[in-house]
């Protein structure tokens, strides 16, 4: 579950741009924007290390000290360098004790199916409503004993007391086929994958140069 022990102090940030945000995160901290409630957005720094920690959970509650003044907040964005993986901003909306909220949740899976077979996951994430003091760090399903055939929809999935599903319940999270079939499957997606680069490597070679 969230944690509202997760106390972070905010400085208030005045300078902006790509050369403030890199001074920023030279220093250690981290740019990040609060929305929500009506409230215009304001632009903080928060200490790298710290909200690093924090938000290897997903859907995580952080509770702000910004100008003596405590607020809940939920992190909505994280955006990371693509290469370094380095966090570059973060964007956290204000949220409400008792105040329900949309997240998507990680499916965590647990057991082993039957023998002979292999168990696909077709969906990573569930979206569900939920207070957003009690926001599950994830959704556990447990495919123990299942034979071929088998499957689990996001409405087979147990939720939360009080969190209400968002997703279609009809989605397809696991499917559980023989190892055989698995194996086809993943070699009809590495031949189309193929496929696809053969045609593209054609298309570029058929291009006129240019003058």
């Amino acid at each position: 579950m969230a944690e509202l022990s997760n106390h972070i102090a905010a400085d208030n940030r005045e300078s902006f741009g790509k050369g403030a945000a890199r001074k920023l995160r030279a220093a250690g901290k981290i740019p990040a924007v609060i929305y929500g409630h009506g409230t215009e957005p304001r632009h903080v720094a928060l200490p790298g290390h710290q909200t690093g920690l924090l938000i290897r959970k997903a859907n995580a509650i952080i509770e702000l000290l910004v100008d003596g003044k405590q607020e809940l907040t939920l992190v909505k964005d994280v955006q990371r360098d693509p290469v370094r993986q380095i966090i570059e901003h973060i964007d956290l909306v204000v949220v409400k004790k008792g105040e329900k909220v949309h997240v998507d949740v990680p499916v965590h899976i647990e057991g082993e199916a039957a023998p002979g077979t292999n168990v696909l996951q077709d969906a990573n994430s569930i979206s569900i409503e939920v207070e957003a003091t009690h926001i599950p760090e994830r959704l556990t399903i447990s495919v123990e004993g299942l034979d071929i055939g088998a499957h689990i929809t996001a409405g087979q999935v147990e939720l939360p007391a009080g969190a209400t599903l968002l997703s279609d319940p009809e989605l397809l999270i696991i499917g559980v086929t023989g190892q055989t079939v698995a194996a086809e499957v993943e070699e009809a997606a590495a031949e189309a994958e193929a496929e696809a680069a053969a045609e593209a490597g054609e298309a570029a070679a058929e291009e006129p140069a240019a003058e």
